[in-house]
């Protein structure tokens, strides 16, 4: 039985704000085909949710809740829930992860 996936709104204002930015910064179509890679993703996600690995920035300090799958740049951050999987974190892989990782599932 496939597992749904669902969209925090955090992580669906990700996805937009990533597509806006490529959109205006990238060649025509790139943010089309970065959206139908992370949506395949979200797919994979619903066949093989415990896949992902553990973010390194949360298995340091000892948190095992969540995981994440990559479309490179992009890290995909999600924990599994029952037969759901709740996508949190939709962010670039060079960002200042920590930081983001701690204000956006740590102090929720």
């Amino acid at each position: 039985m496939p597992f749904l996936v669902q969209l925090t709104d955090d992580a669906a204002r990700d996805l937009e704000e990533i597509c806006d930015y490529i959109e205006q910064h990238d060649m025509p179509g790139k943010a089309e085909h970065v959206l139908q890679q992370i949506e395949q993703a979200f797919s994979s996600l619903s066949k093989h949710p415990r896949r992902g690995n553990y973010p390194k920035e949360l298995l340091d300090i000892g948190i095992r809740e969540y995981r994440e799958i990559f479309f490179k740049p992009y890290r995909i951050i999600y924990r599994v829930m029952g037969n759901d999987v709740y996508v949190l974190v939709i962010a670039d892989g060079r960002r200042d992860m920590q930081t983001l990782l701690q204000r956006r599932l740590l102090q929720a």
